[in-house]
């Protein structure tokens, strides 16, 4: 699916939420690309906006253009090897907000595997046979009639796992242009998912490191039909 009027924020243009010699995390607004798309008119990404300021970082993990919230930066290739090799070993804890149509059970998981609606890329489809292993767990945190606040913890880190779980049990996420129906994309001019945590262990000191960008939504004012 092409990228139509790509019209990334400009203000604030970087926000650092933590910085060392060897990471970096960034809070990424919603609309803005993690890396360069193949277009000319999609270079602007975090990943080069944070190039500018620090040549040497290098994304260790993406965000959809769509979501917003916490982004992990190497700046060296021993930081970019560990902490990569900590995403591989699913060490990473990430905690997304997500405000989701109609209400689900107050907790539970999402076990369905994952793989590429090739014909209409970059979506993503449930395939018990032939799909990656996914896996996410959820927790109703508020609701307000036709709609909820869940907090998604996904196991796995398929590409839209969240969004595509939600979409399979009942309950897209709200403005999501891929996966929700039309009340669901009619609710909200943005897709509401913001990934609010990130823990993980130091590069160099193998410190725990747990990093928060509390998101944005109030479930009570959005109103559904």
């Amino acid at each position: 699916m092409a990228l139509l009027n790509y019209q990334p924020p400009t203000r604030p243009y970087l926000r650092f939420v933590y910085r060392d010699e060897d990471l970096l995390v960034l809070d990424k607004p919603h609309g803005l690309l993690s890396v360069p798309g193949k277009a000319p008119e999609h270079k602007d990404s975090l990943q080069l906006r944070v190039q500018r300021v620090f040549p040497s970082a290098s994304v260790v993990h993406r965000l959809d253009m769509a979501t917003s919230g916490l982004m992990l930066f190497a700046l060296n290739k021993a930081s970019h090897r560990h902490l990569s090799k900590q995403f591989e070993l699913r060490e990473v804890k990430k905690t997304y907000y997500a405000c989701i149509y109609g209400e689900p059970a107050k907790q539970g998981k999402v076990d369905a595997p994952l793989i590429c609606d090739w014909p209409n890329r970059p979506k993503q489809i449930v395939d018990m046979n032939n799909g990656k292993s996914a896996l996410t767990h959820y927790k109703l945190i508020e609701s307000n009639k036709n709609a909820c606040l869940v907090e998604l913890q996904p196991h796995t880190g398929r590409s839209h796992q969240l969004r595509v779980h939600m979409q399979h049990i009942g309950h897209p996420i709200l403005g999501d242009r891929l996966y929700a129906h039309p009340e669901a994309l009619a609710a909200s001019k943005r897709l509401l998912l913001h990934a609010q945590d990130i823990a993980f262990r130091h590069p160099s000191t193998d410190a725990s490191m747990t990093f928060t960008s509390p998101h944005p939504f109030d479930i009570k004012a959005l109103k559904l039909l």
